[in-house]
């Protein structure tokens, strides 16, 4: 269609990933509770479709009190009881488990670095790794940097932070730009 703007092809299976494409993916996010927040859904989807957990990302901020990461920290079994019972979340025990797990770890992060901005980012030198993919088929799962930051916050206590979790968390926070050479969202986020 004329006019029509290129997206990268994942963007274009669902108005959800699409709408997600062009207004947040690859874009530099440096806002703790955002960072959290990413962590926490990238978790939440291993096993399954990014679009399931789109599909559920405003109950998810309900579910876990805005991402305030010193409540969830605090969480205890009836909470977490409660939260495996709402049909609005992946109801994954250890998915769940997790989340209040990685608060704590996200704390001690904060309070040895001063920001978990500040951490995250020093893994790709505290700006974006922009690559240069001319197809989706060219991306990685995982790269020698998501490897690195992987190891380190499995050091730290974090769960569900493997590797290919970590890239995927490196692409939606902008760590990492990989949207394709003639995606519109390129030729934007390089204008910065």
């Amino acid at each position: 269609m004329r006019g029509e703007k290129i997206v990268c092809g994942w963007a274009q299976t669902h108005e959800l990933n699409r709408t997600y494409h062009d207004s947040q993916w690859g874009m530099p996010v440096h806002d703790d509770t955002k960072l959290f927040e990413f962590l926490v859904l990238e978790g939440a989807q291993a096993g399954l479709s990014w679009l399931t957990i789109l599909k559920k990302q405003e109950n998810y901020r309900r579910a876990f009190d805005n991402y305030d990461v010193t409540k969830i920290s605090r969480y205890g079994d009836r909470k977490i009881a409660s939260l495996l019972a709402d049909e609005g979340i992946v109801r994954n025990r250890l998915k769940v488990a997790s989340v209040v797990t990685n608060a704590k770890a996200f704390l001690a992060v904060q309070k040895e670095f001063g920001s978990f901005d500040r951490y995250i980012w020093q893994f790709v030198g505290g700006k974006p790794i922009v690559n240069q993919w001319r197809t989706m088929s060219e991306l990685p799962a995982k790269t020698s940097v998501s490897d690195a930051m992987s190891k380190d916050l499995l050091k730290r206590g974090f769960k569900f932070v493997g590797s290919t979790i970590c890239y995927s968390f490196m692409q939606a926070m902008g760590l990492v730009d990989d949207h394709t050479t003639d995606c519109w969202r390129k030729k934007v986020i390089k204008k910065g």
